[in-house]
């Protein structure tokens, strides 16, 4: 494996607000019978619902694959996802930019990941609001489903449980690693991700309302590593929304070059 230099990294910053009921699952051991049959998932600790990194940033992915059009030839568990199976496919044509940006798993040759994305944590704010809502459970909400057999119509009800519509998680936070040149415009890639969340949906039962999330007050900066400690505003100081940032990102890609000496 060839040198690997780390030039500097980008921080992307906001919260996720919940339009719409949001669920990630999370283990359902131990419930008691005439519980939910699907738990969201929650901090030990706190019992607070959260955000898994993972989640997110499989769900960035995800949208990238399939607007790229992305072969899906590796399965990972009970998922399939896009990886190049070669170091000269992962290079070719100025490099697979889903590849570059969330990393090969388990192949032979080895690359540095680009994209670190945290766990998101229920803001205090709305841990506050729900604790004095009428919800059926702390936190959260139960939401009965139906499902028809199309053959007899028998109903079988279902149950799920959902973080409340209007609920905030924050703050999300991005980490890209630059790497090459390159990596200054794969960046917008990673932005144009969290839009292609918001056109999708975040979690399970998407398809049947839940999951419709907004990314707000969006902050993004930089830290060179010719002096690391020194925070590099990008663009403006706040983008309400992720089209804004996006349509300044000729401004912030400028920027980045201006003050990241990459190699």
């Amino acid at each position: 494996m060839s040198d690997i230099n780390l030039y500097g990294r980008v921080f992307i910053t906001a919260n996720i607000k919940a339009l719409t009921g949001l669920h990630i699952g999370g283990s359902s051991a131990g419930l008691e019978i005439g519980g939910v049959d699907k738990a969201v998932i929650r901090n030990p600790i706190d019992k607070r619902p959260y955000i898994p990194g993972s989640s997110l940033r499989g769900k960035m992915r995800s949208q990238t694959e399939k607007m790229l059009g992305k072969k899906q030839n590796n399965r990972i568990g009970q998922v399939t996802i896009h990886s190049c199976k070669t170091e000269a496919d992962y290079t070719q044509n100025g490099g697979c930019v889903v590849c570059y940006i969330f990393g090969v798993p388990a192949e032979e040759y080895s690359k540095p990941t680009r994209l670190v994305v945290r766990d998101v944590r229920l803001t205090d704010a709305s841990a506050d609001k729900m604790d004095n809502a009428n919800t059926e459970l702390r936190y959260a909400e139960i939401k009965t489903e139906v499902a028809i057999d199309r053959v007899t119509s028998a109903a079988t009800p279902r149950s799920i449980e959902r973080v409340p519509a209007g609920a905030e998680f924050g703050p999300a936070e991005f980490v890209f690693g630059i790497y090459e040149k390159a990596d200054f415009g794969r960046l917008k890639t990673v932005i144009e991700a969290l839009q292609l969340v918001e056109d999708d949906y975040l979690g399970g039962a998407g398809s049947r309302g839940s999951g419709k999330v907004q990314f707000e007050g969006i902050r993004i900066y930089a830290r060179s590593g010719e002096d690391y400690g020194k925070e590099i505003p990008l663009g403006k100081e706040n983008y309400p929304t992720v089209q804004e940032l996006l349509n300044d990102f000729e401004v912030i890609k400028g920027k980045l070059a201006q003050d990241i000496k990459a190699g």
